[in-house]
């Protein structure tokens, strides 16, 4: 299968053209659900394709504003690529969107979900179970915590989501990056985000966690609510066992529009499959 019969077309791919903001990628984030968008320049030979900015630039660079110092370079591809083999370069380079060019010409986009929904109609390999492809370390967090300090729970676990718990350990909810965007706002000048972790009173506080003082954000910084986590959870969540297929998860993930499910063994959550772990399946 080649990389064309499963991209995003051109006409259909979102873009933001240099020169421009942050302001004007957080936009589309915020509006689309994209985890990244891609950056083109007018000239007067056509659309030039530029390179890529992700939400994750936008929030490791709080303090830089123009477009053309936060767009970086990604792997790109051609239409004619093999599917399977671009998903490899997909995961190995960690790039959960591949724009898809003719020289400067920027012909589409293939994303991770493109690649998910060939699995789930059965254009590629799905057959694997999702037992063997799940990762076991699962990174969670407690309904009690606040959301901006679980956006850094997540920044740190270098994962785009969240498993959260309740007072008994068990399965509450899960929150991801898009959550935590959609409700991002930028804002000016230097603002406190509180404290960085637990005071010792805190009802979010696992114990023995003790607070060492306040982490400042500066300048044009996205800013997170600092409200418990469990008021931007799904709570209403979807889970599977080990032996369902890659194939009938996709399908799952395109039904549901998310991104990661619970593993469970009976009412135990024992890890979590990513959609990019589907994608490794294709070259086991």
């Amino acid at each position: 299968m080649k990389v064309a019969d499963a991209m995003t077309r051109g006409e259909e791919v979102v873009t933001v053209s240099l020169p421009g903001t942050r302001d004007d990628v957080l936009e589309y984030l915020q509006e689309r659900g994209f985890s990244s968008v891609p950056v083109v320049k007018e000239t007067d030979e056509g659309t030039k394709y530029r390179g890529l900015i992700s939400r994750e630039d936008l929030i490791e660079h709080p303090d830089e504003d123009q477009l053309a110092v936060l767009v970086r370079e990604v792997p790109t591809a051609s239409a004619d690529d093999d599917l399977e083999a671009v998903a490899a370069t997909m995961v190995s380079e960690g790039a959960r969107r591949i724009p898809v060019v003719d020289g400067d010409a920027i012909e589409g986009i293939l994303t991770v979900t493109d690649v998910v929904r060939a699995i789930a109609r059965g254009d590629i390999d799905g057959e694997t179970e999702v037992g063997d492809l799940a990762t076991r370390d699962v990174n969670t967090t407690y309904v009690d915590v606040p959301l901006h300090i679980v956006e850094r729970e997540i920044f740190y676990a270098n994962v785009p989501y969240a498993v959260v718990l309740d007072d008994e350990a068990s399965l509450a909810g899960i929150v991801t990056e898009v959550d935590i965007i959609e409700v991002a706002r930028v804002v000016e000048g230097e603002a406190g985000t509180g404290d960085s972790v637990a005071n010792q009173d805190d009802e979010w506080m696992w114990e023995g966690i003790k607070a060492v003082g306040n982490r400042y954000i500066p300048t044009r910084n996205v800013e997170i609510p600092a409200e418990p986590v469990s008021k931007f959870m799904s709570d209403d969540l979807v889970s599977v066992a080990t032996r369902v297929t890659a194939k009938d998860a996709a399908q799952t993930m395109i039904r549901e529009d998310i991104e990661q499910i619970p593993l469970v063994s009976g009412d135990e959550l024992i890890g979590v499959v990513r959609d990019v772990n589907l994608l490794e399946a294709l070259y086991e």
